[in-house]
């Protein structure tokens, strides 16, 4: 792992406290910040306090309670080189913790914007008459993309060229439609700026990939990256991360990141110009076996 300035773990806290607050309300059960979202949409999770001491089981045992009070997901997240003592407590507390390769991008090594195969890439308009089919269509993907890991994915070779096996554009246009609250909610963050969605999306087969960035100030996150099973091996992932983190340091952006699910995708992010400094815990109950 590379070394890293001193001060960029202070500013990966401020960050990521301060991203959910102009959507979310933020409850203070010990050393954790549980935050709520204000409205419908995608639910945020607890993290420790700024300059508070490490969280305890009980803090985290009685923010368990405060999210199932309010039909919360019990998720937590944090930096384990911030905050290293958390993961044993955690892990006391009945938590899974899932250890994600934390990257940061090196500018100099951001690779260029290059055409894509059978695509292009455009960015969401809250404003277009389309944008409700638009999201409704990049949800899917993401669903569709997460819920069946590239490392997991039947593969075999057709006249020598590798094919997936995996959910396609059926499966992704059966998906539900989203409700007015939600797209409402969507619409109101890409109209702040803070937030960018980025789609591969093929003339023929429609989105296929999708990715945003969400921003505070000069720093931003690249998050939600995802290709529709049956359409991978097409470089979709690594271009929309690389256009869209592009597109930050021409704003103004100078510390880009973001999470890779485990080390063989973290090496991926590697391709495009990121490179791991830390590891970003996520937490959610241990799973109880049937």
């Amino acid at each position: 792992m590379a070394p890293v300035d001193s001060g960029l773990f202070d500013r990966l806290e401020r960050f990521y406290d301060a991203l959910p607050r102009p959507w979310a309300r933020a409850e203070e059960i010990g050393s954790l910040n549980l935050f709520v979202r204000e409205g419908e949409g995608w639910p945020y999770y607890a993290r420790p306090r700024l300059g508070s001491h490490a969280p305890s089981a009980a803090d985290i045992l009685e923010t368990r309670r405060r999210q199932r009070d309010l039909g919360l997901p019990e998720s937590f997240e944090w930096v384990h080189e911030t905050t290293p003592d958390l993961l044993a407590v955690a892990r006391s507390a009945g938590l899974d913790v899932l250890l994600a390769p934390l990257l940061v991008l090196d500018p100099a090594a951001l690779v260029p914007d290059l055409p894509i195969r059978d695509a292009r890439i455009r960015y969401l308009d809250p404003a277009a008459p389309s944008f409700p089919a638009d999201l409704r269509a990049s949800r899917a993907v993401a669903r569709l993309g997460f819920g069946a890991p590239a490392y997991r994915a039947p593969l075999e070779v057709v006249e020598n060229t590798l094919v997936i096996d995996g959910a396609g554009p059926a499966e992704r246009d059966a998906a539900e439609e989203l409700t007015p609250e939600a797209v409402e909610g969507t619409r109101r963050m890409l109209e702040s700026g803070d937030y960018v969605t980025a789609v591969a999306e093929s003339p023929t087969e429609g989105i296929l990939a999708t990715a945003t960035s969400q921003r505070v100030g000069t720093v931003a996150e690249i998050v939600g990256v995802a290709t529709l099973p049956s359409a991978r091996n097409r470089g979709y992932a690594s271009q929309l991360t690389a256009t869209l983190t592009g597109r930050l340091l021409a704003r103004g952006v100078d510390l880009v990141l973001l999470s890779a699910g485990d080390d063989d995708v973290a090496r991926l992010y590697t391709r495009v110009g990121f490179r791991r400094v830390g590891t970003a815990c996520i937490a959610e109950p241990t799973a109880v076996p049937l």
